[in-house]
């Protein structure tokens, strides 16, 4: 089963939103999904004790000191919302379980910056040439000096740029209520599935 991790060494980036949006979109594909969260603040657990038991369902991830998931037997996909901060042991921890890895990071010289710093360490501690890495643009905002610094920023790592989502109130009040984008009429959304649709295409890659 594939191990889905939503990390950045910042915190405020949107790790969350994107570690409960994609646990979202894999339950509505039809797979047995599970949520972990190593974070201090537990908000992806408290995003799925309010999520509606009439949706599909994403079970909660227990995740035990030395991260090593126990998934029942049945679960296809598990991902991982991680703290701000994460580095030596723990980050190595998580990187022994992870198969795909996705780095959210928004348009901010404080952010851009560390994350060339965390992609080279996780180069350097993924277990495989297997595992993959991805960054995502999070919470952009379109026409502006910040966002083209970002873009041009992008363009010098080493790793591939799924896409940029933009800076948008959907996700808190899809959150509110327990919901992702993958849960509500397309109609309601489609501007932010289309900025999606190239990191659905790498999941199931």
């Amino acid at each position: 089963m594939p191990v889905i991790v939503v990390a950045n060494p910042k915190g405020g980036v949107g790790k969350s939103t994107l570690s409960s949006n994609i646990a979202g979109h894999l339950a509505q594909q039809g797979h047995s999904v599970m949520l972990g969260d190593i974070d201090r603040q537990q908000s992806s657990r408290l995003w799925l004790q309010l999520r509606p038991a009439s949706l599909p369902a994403i079970q909660p991830w227990e995740v035990d000191e030395q991260f090593v998931a126990k998934p029942p037997k049945g679960v296809t996909h598990v991902v991982l919302d991680t703290p701000a901060g994460m580095h030596g042991k723990q980050l190595d921890a998580v990187m022994k379980i992870a198969d795909k890895v996705i780095i959210p990071l928004q348009a901010s010289v404080f952010d851009i910056y560390p994350t060339r710093e965390f992609i080279a360490k996780l180069h350097k501690g993924r277990r495989s040439e297997k595992v993959q890495l991805a960054v995502v643009g999070n919470r952009i905002k379109e026409h502006t000096k910040a966002t083209e610094h970002l873009q041009e920023f992008l363009a010098t790592l080493d790793v591939p740029v799924l896409t940029l989502l933009r800076d948008t109130q959907n996700y808190a009040h899809l959150a509110a209520h327990g919901l992702t984008l993958f849960d509500v009429a397309p109609t309601k959304v489609e501007k932010d599935l289309e900025q999606w649709a190239p990191l659905t295409a790498w999941l199931k890659g």
